[in-house]
């Protein structure tokens, strides 16, 4: 808690910074040493957020820090002494509460107070000027080579990502919320700013830039903020000049809200008019409703009244208690502007054409060596399902755009990050909610796939379609795959699942067996993995059978195998000592062993061993490269899988 001696010190401090005249801020000679001293008082604060309340009470930010660092930007010492101070009071309220909004009355009523104080900040925060600065300071910072920048440069850097990702997190605020479509919000207004200022082509160049992959993940947080209100296939489509399938429908809702108002209108006329004194009341008779003595109900009341009979109006609800309530839904769209629908789909556009590929690739990277924090995989789940549904929706499909996020090794990954979701949900109960949403972000990732697979199918190249059949018949094979949805649909509960996601899931499931349906029309079989099953004890009585009995096992087909192989070309194998793609001491021509080769490839696969297969595959495309009878230098893994199934089903010789 603030005591008054401390309050007393703050205030010192604060009016130790400087003053405004007219337009302009001066400030004071001990504007540094009190800037210091608030970020010490900012390390003693508890639990209540005591000092930072008293901070946004006396709107620090709004009076000082933001004129402090828009007039003395070139100070450097002193921006990056603002800045800090600026960083740590627009810290996002969840995250000083670890992540956990408080229960008890009083706590909650400190989380709300801080919540109120960032959303005071914000429309102070979209000057158009700040945005000026930042931009400036991180093209200067950026433009010099890696090598040569200092540990204080690259801490500047992050500072300004972070300061960039408080901004864009702070919630909307009731008044934002009563706002119609096509009106501009305050984080509208911050987004405009960025755009002014070029902010945009910045982080796209961050994004985009291999050398930058150190801020890969405050560059997604950033992406994810900014388009967090936005509906991907709405803003693809969006368009200078509105077409006439929107107006029509803006037209429908004005005169279906018209009709309705009227309606409401001449209802209570007509009660007024017909009113009079409950001693008077009309008496009706309601057909086909039976009383207690066998007759007709009757009613008394008035005749507006007669039509609407409700039984449980003068009945007490049943009270639900607080963990039997239906978990609500927590996703915001709205449409923004024109103006700003056109920036941001430019944005998008922009990213997808230039960086979309190289960051989700960086990202993928730093989540599977866990270099990032806890829980970041649903920013890079997001950004998947955001930027997938835009680039399918947005006029002209191209699947090189997203080819980084078209394969099986990420259906695998959505399929381990929905299994441990799941189970969290029932383990962590007391964060069944956060855990649910993350849930909810996997399968809407998962739903995207399924329906980029079936825009694969309509593509014109014959190519693409084979690689949706490849990824088809992967995801078809194995059983974690198939039964994702049904373990769901089994596993929802109204307590802990939201209706969009029960929505979302419904749908997924159908496009699942639609797309199951399609890959099996003209196949007479299909080849699927099953669960392996523990062997049952035989009975005592039963003899042995003799090894002449036995039948040698089958080699396994090329379905069978044909999951391993896919986790084989996403990987690096390389080869042992005892296999090589040639003899350099046999009298044999290399065009005769070239096809020993060939065969040693198929024998290695009949074997299972998949890695060694893929091994050799890529050292003989290095030591063969005329013909491309391995495949062609920069081939994809997609390609090298139809290349090992022709390899497989020809008759070569094994050595």
């Amino acid at each position: 808690m603030v005591t008054p001696f401390l309050k007393a010190e703050l205030t010192a401090a604060v009016t130790s910074l400087g003053y405004t005249e007219g337009n302009k801020y001066f400030k004071d000679q001990y504007c540094l040493e009190a800037l210091k001293d608030l970020i010490r008082y900012l390390r003693r604060d508890d639990d209540t957020l005591g000092i930072r309340r008293e901070l946004g009470q006396m709107k620090l930010v709004q009076t000082n820090l933001i004129p402090i660092i828009c007039e003395y930007h070139s100070d450097e010492t002193l921006f990056d002494v603002v800045l800090r101070l600026l960083v740590n009071l627009t810290n996002p309220t969840l995250l000083l509460f670890n992540e956990e909004v408080p229960t008890d009355k009083v706590t909650r009523n400190y989380y709300l107070q801080h919540v109120s104080h960032l959303q005071s900040y914000k429309p102070v925060l979209a000057s158009d000027k700040l945005w000026v600065v930042l931009t400036d300071k991180l093209k200067l910072l950026l433009v010099k080579e890696p090598e040569d920048r200092l540990e204080d440069d690259k801490l500047l850097t992050e500072r300004i990502l972070i300061l960039i990702r408080n901004i864009l997190d702070i919630p909307i605020t009731p008044e934002d919320e009563k706002r119609t479509d096509d009106d501009a919000s305050v984080h509208d207004q911050v987004l405009w700013s960025m755009h002014l200022s070029g902010m945009e082509d910045v982080i796209i160049y961050l994004a985009s830039n291999e050398n930058e992959r150190h801020f890969c993940m405050h560059v997604m947080e950033i992406i994810s903020l900014m388009l967090r209100e936005q509906n991907p296939a709405t803003l693809a489509q969006a368009a200078a000049q509105r077409s006439l399938a929107e107006k029509q429908k803006d037209t429908e809702e004005l005169v279906a809200m018209v009709q309705k108002e009227s309606s409401e209108r001449e209802a209570r006329y007509k009660k007024m008019t017909a009113s009079r004194s409950s001693i008077f009341r009309g008496t009706f008779c309601v057909k086909d409703v039976k009383s207690i003595s066998e007759k007709n109900l009757i009613v008394h009341r008035t005749l507006t009244d007669g039509k609407p009979i409700d039984f449980h109006q003068n009945k007490v609800a049943k009270r639900k208690a607080k963990n039997r309530m239906p978990l609500p839904n927590c996703d915001v769209t709205r449409k923004s502007t024109l103006s700003i629908r056109l920036m941001l789909k430019e944005f998008c556009l922009q990213l997808l054409n230039g960086a979309y590929n190289s960051l989700m690739h960086i990202v993928k990277d730093c989540l599977i060596r866990l270099k990032t924090q806890d829980h970041d995989e649903t920013y890079y789940l997001w950004a998947l399902k955001f930027f997938m549904e835009f680039n399918r929706n947005s006029g002209k499909f191209r699947v090189e755009l997203v080819s980084e996020t078209m394969s099986v090794g990420l259906f695998h990954y959505i399929q381990t990050q929905v299994q441990t979701y799941s189970e969290s949900i029932t383990v962590d109960k007391k964060k069944a909610a956060v855990w649910s949403r993350r849930l909810h972000v996997a399968l809407r990732a998962y739903q995207e796939l399924l329906m980029t697979l079936n825009a694969m199918d309509k593509y014109g190249s014959e190519s693409i379609r084979k690689s949706s059949e490849v990824l088809k018949s992967n995801v078809f094979y194995v059983p974690e795959y198939r039964e994702l949805c049904l373990v769901l649909l089994l596993n929802y509960k109204e307590t802990q699942h939201s209706l969009d996601y029960l929505k979302d899931l419904v749908e997924t499931n159908h496009i699942f067996l639609k797309l199951f349906e399609q890959f099996t029309k003209g196949k007479r079989h299909l080849v699927v993995q099953n669960k392996s099953k523990a062997p049952q004890k035989r009975k005592k009585a039963k003899k042995k059978k003799s090894k002449s009995e036995e039948t040698s096992t089958p080699p396994p087909t090329f379905d069978e195998i044909a999951v391993e192989i896919s986790s084989a070309l996403q990987e690096q194998p390389t080869l042992t000592d005892d296999i090589a793609p040639y003899d350099a001491a046999s009298d044999l021509p290399m065009d005769d062993q070239k096809v020993i080769a060939m065969g040693k490839i198929q024998q290695l696969l009949k074997e299972a061993k998949t890695h060694l297969a893929v091994a050799l595959l890529r050292t003989c495309r290095d030591v063969w490269p005329e013909g491309e009878v391995f495949g062609p230098p920069e081939v994809g893994p997609e390609h090298e899988l139809l290349l090992l199934r022709e390899i497989f089903h020809t008759d070569l010789p094994s050595k």
